[in-house]
């Protein structure tokens, strides 16, 4: 946390800026007023790097055009409806916004966008204190209507308004207070907490997309789990992710096992972890995270008490892969991240037989095939996943994982692992058997892809003679 004297020197070196300065003399000469707000005024506060540039006005979405257009290098109009233009002003982006007003009507899943006339009445009606703090242009003058420096200072999320009042207006605020709490690592305020809680069924009012988009900007966090852990305990979560609070399995007297819910986050926080340090994925990375989160959101539907005090999960697995499937198409996130995340969450427990007896290198092989382009997100989960207490378990299992990256490497040096195919492709198959395209050309491919896996390469004569003997054997009417 800066001084405020620091913050106010670093803002006063932002409005110097040659794109601030430049927006403030082009609003002031056509009339408008013009505040910087959010983000970069809190981010100065924090000693944060401020990488958005947000500005709010008394000008009207064609008024902000008109301003904007002779300074600008690109311009666009896609928030117009929302009263935000954007622009890049000496090679940075910004977003100038009308003075808002607008407010839920209580059954919409979208606000009614009514604009304002007032910097303060802007401010007011903004998520958080913490972030309705505006910085006046060109005056430079610092305007704090609800008391955000001394949240700040006191590190405490606080809605302006009344918090009941406030996420009556967009339900959606409750989910950006869990997020704001995981990437500032500030407290929910006590009122601002209950009222999240109260107020949970609300969040059924907001879209599945804004409630994805912001899902996932809390997962983008350095410290996820924070916030996770605020919706499940406000009850939220139960209502956009309800197979998060499932994993708190009631445990009996009798049939003990690890609790799934704080075993899913803790492993939510090693996957970020590892996805940081090994450095190999851009950071952050949404699949890693929601295969971490949901991983084994398959237990509590194939819990089984068995005799002895023991309890299993048997194929949870897959049963978690097609949850996951379900929940994140509910929550419309895209097709490609939905297959990613569901083969990780298929494949999560593959490994673990590896340290029961030596894998093949052709168990090697099928484990990266398997993988396919997901192979280091798989690396992450895996190596994550070992949450025991144990030592000299979790010693023995990462040493494990070490040899498996280790021989998978020098199986890829040797053989170009990453490319494995057969020696023969189907134009070859076709012509060796005198087959037309069909059915059984995709057999005899993936019997050679078998032999591939299990000897490595063989080379192209040694194929062909591999696929006489199968077509052979097989007979072609068979």
């Amino acid at each position: 946390m800066q001084s405020v004297a620091e913050a106010l020197d670093r803002l006063a070196g932002l409005a110097a800026s040659p794109t601030v300065a430049t927006l403030a003399d082009a609003f002031r000469a056509a009339g408008h007023e013009l505040a910087l707000v959010g983000g970069p005024v809190r981010d100065a506060f924090l000693g944060r790097t401020t990488n958005d540039l947000d500005f709010t006005t008394d000008a009207t979405p064609d008024e902000i055009l008109a301003v904007v257009k002779p300074v600008a290098e690109a311009h666009w109009d896609i928030g117009r409806a929302f009263g935000t233009i954007g622009a890049i002003v000496h090679g940075h982006t910004v977003e100038v916004t009308t003075y808002r007003a607008d407010a839920y009507d209580g059954t919409s899943r979208k606000p009614e966008v009514v604009f304002g006339t007032s910097l303060e009445d802007d401010l007011v009606r903004r998520d958080f204190t913490v972030n309705a703090l505006a910085l006046r242009l060109p005056q430079r003058t610092l305007v704090d209507p609800s008391g955000g420096v001394e949240d700040l200072i006191g590190r405490v999320l606080r809605t302006p308004a009344a918090p009941e009042v406030s996420f009556g207006d967009d339900p959606l605020r409750m989910m950006r207070a869990a997020r704001f709490a995981a990437q500032l690592g500030f407290e929910v305020e006590t009122d601002t907490l209950a009222a999240m809680s109260a107020l949970a069924p609300e969040i059924d009012r907001i879209s599945a997309e804004r409630v994805r988009d912001e899902l996932s900007k809390l997962l983008s966090t350095g410290a996820a789990s924070r916030g996770i852990r605020l919706l499940v305990d406000s009850g939220i979560a139960a209502r956009v992710l309800p197979e998060i609070p499932a994993l708190r399995l009631e445990i009996d007297e009798h049939h003990h096992h690890k609790d799934v819910y704080e075993h899913s986050l803790t492993v939510l926080d090693q996957a970020i972890d590892y996805e940081v340090s090994r450095g190999v994925l851009d950071s952050p990375d949404l699949v890693v995270r929601l295969a971490a989160l949901l991983h084994d959101i398959g237990k509590p539907a194939t819990r089984r008490l068995e005799s002895g005090g023991a309890v299993s999960f048997h194929h949870h697995d897959m049963v978690g892969a097609k949850l996951a499937k379900k929940r994140l198409r509910e929550l419309r996130f895209d097709n490609d991240t939905i297959r990613a995340v569901a083969r990780l969450i298929e494949l999560h427990l593959r490994f673990f037989g590896y340290t029961d007896g030596a894998w093949s290198d052709s168990a090697v092989r099928r484990y990266v095939r398997d993988a396919g382009d997901q192979l280091e997100r798989l690396h992450i989960l895996t190596r994550a996943d070992v949450t025991t207490r144990n030592r000299r378990k979790a010693d023995r299992l990462g040493f494990a994982y070490d040899d498996l990256e280790e021989r998978i490497a020098r199986l890829a040096e040797e053989e170009e692992l990453a490319a494995v195919r057969p020696e023969l492709d189907g134009q070859q198959i076709m012509q060796i058997l005198g087959i037309r395209p069909g059915p059984l050309v995709g057999e005899a491919y993936r019997h050679l892809l078998d032999v591939r896996l299990d000897e490595g390469p063989i080379g192209p004569d040694a194929a062909r003679e591999r696929l006489l003997a199968w077509w052979a054997a097989r007979g072609p009417s068979a």
